[in-house]
């Protein structure tokens, strides 16, 4: 049996809306973020702090994040939570995840679709 690959190449986009997901619910910091998204999918989703870090940094530029840093048994750590951009961002990446999501179940499922 071909083993399963868990992070298909059609995931392009996905860590950024699970990442601003979990961070409209508290506070995290990355490695905490790479957990979370495992275990909220049931290890279906795996990345790792090589793609969730790139990903911090670019909303928090964009303003979508703000973070603080917190010293935790003798180290820093630096916490990221959604800001009201980061909410915004989210909700209009949750409309389009919506609808292409419907649209592939609609293949998938194989419902009639126009003749080209």
């Amino acid at each position: 049996m071909p083993s399963r690959k868990t992070n298909p190449e059609f995931m392009t986009g996905v860590p950024e809306l699970l990442i601003l997901r979990l961070l409209t619910e508290r506070e995290m910091y990355g490695y905490e973020i790479v957990q979370a998204i495992e275990a909220a999918t049931g290890e279906a989703i795996k990345v790792g702090e090589g793609v969730v870090y790139p990903i911090l940094h670019a909303l928090e530029e964009q303003g979508c994040l703000s973070s603080r840093k917190k010293p935790v048994n003798g180290r820093t750590r630096v916490y990221y939570a959604a800001t009201a951009t980061g909410k915004k961002r989210l909700g209009l990446l949750m409309g389009e995840w919506q609808r292409i999501t419907e649209a592939v179940g609609a293949v998938v499922k194989g419902t009639k679709h126009a003749n080209a």
